[in-house]
């Protein structure tokens, strides 16, 4: 989308908040090298263009201000991304946000009251599109597509260090116990809860962005019965890392870095 007229509010590039809104001061023209912009705190700036794919991105409107799936943008790009989440997250406490069937969660590094089992109850039963993003939603999908299709189903939560992956895998079978086994958990739920623990504790070591960081993948597999309750569950690994850290320089150098081995 190439932005023309005088009033267009474009996302710029900032070294510090990474993009930062903007204003077109005057109408653009194919050819000119340079867009004359107002930022929000009041400054005209000189943005350089080198070719049109230089252009600035295009901020959608407020009427799509912290929307709850990404995919109902206008533009969806780097910054509107970045901006609904930041919106989402710190106007309105909300810490999930669909983009189509995907659930992307933001870890708040801190317990929040929204996993009880009046929150399970809420979304038992419910379709995506009714209800507020939440990691309960893409778990009741899966769960009843496999018990209405009786095919199985898979849940996949990636992320970087520390994003919260244990977690977020950690609620998802606690709401398939919890709905598999009605108000009172079989023995077999209780021992793939007890697990977790364990799920937490094998293969970890320290990053910067977490001290207790998986070195590996896990893939759990659940089995239910007809009844849809829980009837079993196995745990595997995978991808483990060969590197190993031999050791860390001190932290009054300039730039503390990890040395590694790879074997």
């Amino acid at each position: 989308m190439f932005l023309s007229c005088q009033g267009e509010r474009v996302w710029v590039p900032d070294p510090e908040a990474v993009w930062v809104p903007a204003e077109l001061l005057q109408d653009y023209r194919p050819g000119e090298k340079q867009l004359m912009l107002r930022l929000m705190n009041g400054h005209e700036v000189q943005y350089a263009l080198r070719s049109p794919s230089d252009l600035p991105p295009l901020r959608n409107p407020d009427i799509l201000e912290a929307e709850n799936d990404l995919t109902a943008l206008s533009f969806l790009h780097e910054p509107a991304v970045l901006h609904n989440l930041r919106v989402r997250f710190l106007d309105y406490s909300s810490i999930y946000t669909y983009c189509g069937i995907v659930l992307v969660a933001i870890n708040p590094y801190e317990s929040l009251p929204i996993y009880g089992e009046e929150v399970m109850d809420a979304y038992s039963g419910q379709d995506m599109t009714d209800m507020e993003p939440h990691i309960f939603s893409v778990a009741e999908e899966a769960y009843r597509t496999m018990t209405r299709e009786e095919r199985n189903q898979s849940v996949i939560i990636s992320g970087e260090s520390g994003s919260g992956k244990t977690v977020s895998a950690k609620f998802t079978m606690r709401y398939f116990a919890v709905v598999g086994g009605a108000s009172q958990q079989t023995s077999v739920e209780e021992r793939v809860l007890s697990s977790n623990p364990i799920m937490e504790s094998i293969g970890n070591a320290k990053t910067t962005r977490n001290d207790n960081s998986s070195r590996f993948g896990k893939y759990i597999e659940i089995g239910f019965g007809k009844n849809g309750d829980i009837i079993g569950a196995n745990m595997r690994t995978y991808l483990l890392e060969k590197s190993r850290v031999v050791f860390q320089v001190s932290s009054s150098s300039a730039e503390a870095r990890l040395l590694v081995s790879c074997g």
